[in-house]
């Protein structure tokens, strides 16, 4: 009885401070990410790649590495964007190449670093940021988009991860930086193709780093996974929806401070880098009561998506074509759903 009564503490224990985790990480905002002006000056001069450069983190990265004076090479399939990103680095400081590219081609990949190399002589920094998803019961999303979603977010990410490894170990040194997101550990309901492959995402850059080591340049090419939660970016505008409901999220990021600490990991790059409190609460949380912290962020999401959230028609949103509409860094979603939150309390519907 004694040993049982000890086990079940020890549950019970385990069970409570995941919890408190969890309420640390949902009030908390996070630690200052804001750049020192020593680490801006590492960055002038130096060529980064970037890909899903058109909007959101990658576009957010861009103009942050422009304003830096780095030259920024922007790659998405959205041309037009591109370009007017281009003319914000140029006209911060900084030098851009536009490469249209969809990662899920590696020819499109292929012709995305030569052209780096042959602007710039070499690639400092490689950003693997293209990602899709998709919002619904598994069941209820098409194949098609499933399958589109393992393309870009696996495949893209494994292209670029291939080609630019093989210019670092060509020319010395360099840092490969691939988006992750806390639901490379905490894997979400709902967004279950999405969260299957950012846990891919971590554990190809675990494996790569122990390689890199092994082949005795783990101190010069470094891998690192940056594990955002939630942010309020155009992803959500861009995301395939099946599950009858605008997409919401709770306690959205400002996508200023995730953009912070990419280019920071970029400069100090360790293997896994969760951005902000949030995000490092929910990830020690899975560690300690894994299954407690995967029933309480699904228990979230149903609630936020199902519960409290308008009725929306399904869309394949930008899975296989770009979407025109969602251009910016930030995705507007903070403010969308506070004027959901305030029409449901008076009972007014939204158009």
């Amino acid at each position: 009885m004694n040993l049982l009564g000890t086990i079940t503490r020890g549950v019970a224990l385990r069970a409570c401070l995941a919890g408190l985790l969890l309420l640390l990480a949902a009030l908390l905002g996070g630690c200052a990410t804001a750049l020192s002006p020593a680490e801006g000056a590492a960055v002038a001069g130096r060529t980064y790649v970037v890909t899903g450069a058109s909007s959101g983190f990658g576009r957010g990265v861009a103009e942050r590495l422009g304003a830096l004076r780095a030259n920024v090479v922007l790659a998405a399939r959205r041309t037009e964007l591109l370009n007017e990103v281009a003319a914000r680095v140029n006209a911060a400081g900084g030098s851009a190449l536009v490469v249209p590219t969809d990662v899920a081609r590696v020819e499109d990949m292929q012709r995305l670093a030569e052209q780096t190399v042959a602007r710039f002589g070499r690639i400092d920094v490689w950003i693997n940021n293209a990602a899709v998803g998709a919002i619904g019961p598994f069941e209820a999303i098409p194949l098609e988009d499933h399958a589109r979603i393992v393309d870009v977010n696996v495949k893209g990410v494994i292209h670029g991860s291939h080609i630019a490894l093989r210019q670092f170990k060509a020319q010395g040194a360099g840092t490969l930086v691939n988006m992750g997101s806390v639901e490379s550990e905490v894997p979400l309901a709902y967004h279950a193709s999405y969260a299957a492959t950012k846990a891919a995402v971590l554990g190809l850059g675990r494996a790569l780093n122990e390689e890199l080591r092994l082949a005795g340049v783990g101190e010069r090419i470094r891998v690192t996974t940056v594990m955002p939660w939630a942010a309020d970016t155009p992803f959500f505008a861009n995301a395939a929806n099946y599950s009858g409901h605008r997409p919401r999220m709770l306690a959205m990021d400002d996508p200023a401070k995730v953009v912070d600490v990419i280019v920071r990991a970029s400069l100090y790059p360790s293997e896994e880098v969760p951005a902000g409190w949030k995000a490092r609460g929910a990830v020690w949380s899975h560690k300690i009561a894994p299954d407690l912290t995967e029933r309480i962020s699904a228990n979230i999401a149903h609630a936020e998506q199902f519960e409290k959230s308008p009725p929306a028609p399904p869309t394949s949103g930008a899975v296989h074509r770009p979407n025109p509409a969602a251009t910016g860094i930030d995705g507007g979603v903070r403010a969308r759903m506070r004027q959901e939150d305030a029409a449901r309390k008076e009972g007014r519907s939204l158009p």
